[in-house]
């Protein structure tokens, strides 16, 4: 039974996880894929379509920069972007036909808190973005520099890059599939998801392993594998949040 509102913890609590549960995620990602492949490939295309104008408009300004930065901050977007996923995912387990209509329709329940974090989300997103333009003063000015420079440089970008990334993997883990699927605001939804992290730091190791490895397959096909490799992520997500927490205690959207 749900509990009065007045009456909700501050954090739902979470499942301790096997360091492998997200191998079954991704498998769980798959079949949804394949149940539902008109509506997740069309959203998928929708994602390449994205980074491919994101990318051109990056060019055209004569930055490559600009490309990288871009694309690396996808990270900070995608969990937004997946939102209709997780609401197709949500359909085919309660045995609906899976609708984008009817995404539409869920995701116009929870606007506002999807709204508030996404602002969150673009905050440090344009931090990031300035961190990144700040990352070519440590660039070696030489015509050929050796390996040292450019190994110094790639390893001060990927620390910068990698504390605003598990930030925002941290925040963003289980907490939109949670306002997604439960009436709760963003909040509650962040901290349940910091915590459920902290407590499952092996599993969370595998499953950023395995967003890192397809995200880079989806770029290593001139973006075009993102039409798959982001749909099956997006699935993957909501049945790692349905496996990891016990948000019962929330009204159901």
């Amino acid at each position: 039974m749900n509990a009065e509102p007045g009456t909700l913890p501050f954090l739902a609590p979470c499942r301790k996880l096997p360091a492998s549960a997200p191998l079954g995620w991704v498998r769980k990602g798959w079949e949804d894929f394949r149940r539902a492949p008109r509506q997740s490939l069309t959203y998928g295309l929708a994602i390449a379509a994205l980074s491919w104008g994101v990318t051109g408009i990056a060019l055209k300004m004569g930055s490559y920069w600009a490309v990288l930065v871009l694309l690396s901050g996808f990270v900070f977007v995608a969990p937004v972007l997946a939102m209709a996923l997780y609401s197709i995912s949500r359909q085919l387990e309660r045995g609906l036909p899976p609708r984008l209509g009817r995404c539409l329709v869920e995701q116009r329940q929870s606007l506002g808190t999807v709204m508030v974090f996404a602002l969150a989300l673009l905050v440090v997103f344009l931090v990031w973005a300035r961190a990144g333009s700040m990352l070519h003063v440590f660039f070696p000015v030489e015509g050929h520099p050796d390996w040292r420079q450019l190994a110094m440089f790639m390893a001060i970008g990927s620390a910068v890059g990698s504390i605003f990334a598990l930030l925002t993997f941290a925040f963003s883990a289980f907490s939109l599939p949670m306002i997604c699927d439960r009436d709760a605001d963003a909040i509650t939804a962040v901290v349940t998801s910091v915590n459920a992290v902290l407590r499952n730091k092996r599993a969370m190791a595998v499953w950023v392993g395995l967003i890192v490895l397809l995200t880079a397959f989806g770029f290593a096909t001139a973006l075009l594998g993102l039409a798959v490799t982001i749909p099956v992520l997006g699935h993957a997500t909501w049945h790692g949040y349905r496996e990891t927490i016990d948000a019962g205690a929330w009204p159901a959207n």
